[in-house]
């Protein structure tokens, strides 16, 4: 499921929340729950913006066929293979 950041106008604060590309959350409230957090002093109806983020960042690991750590398939000297 993707993540998406969300600023509150009210209080600047921006929280990671994760949901469906389908879900668009709009009030502080909806923001709070789907991040499991308190609200604070911000009252729940306060408006939210999503903010434009660059691109996760997926370790090989969770890949199905993942990459070696370096092209050489072993430990480089330095872990840079050479660059």
């Amino acid at each position: 499921m993707p993540t998406y950041d969300y600023q509150c106008v009210e209080n600047g604060q921006v929280v990671e929340v994760k949901h469906s590309i389908n879900d668009e959350l709009t009030t502080w409230g909806e923001v709070c729950a789907g991040a499991g957090i308190d609200l604070g002093a911000t009252p729940a109806d306060s408006r939210v913006e999503r903010l434009i983020t660059g691109g996760q960042v997926i370790n090989s690991s969770a890949l199905k066929n993942p990459e070696p750590a370096c092209a050489s398939g072993s430990c480089c000297a330095g872990g840079m293979c050479g660059f």
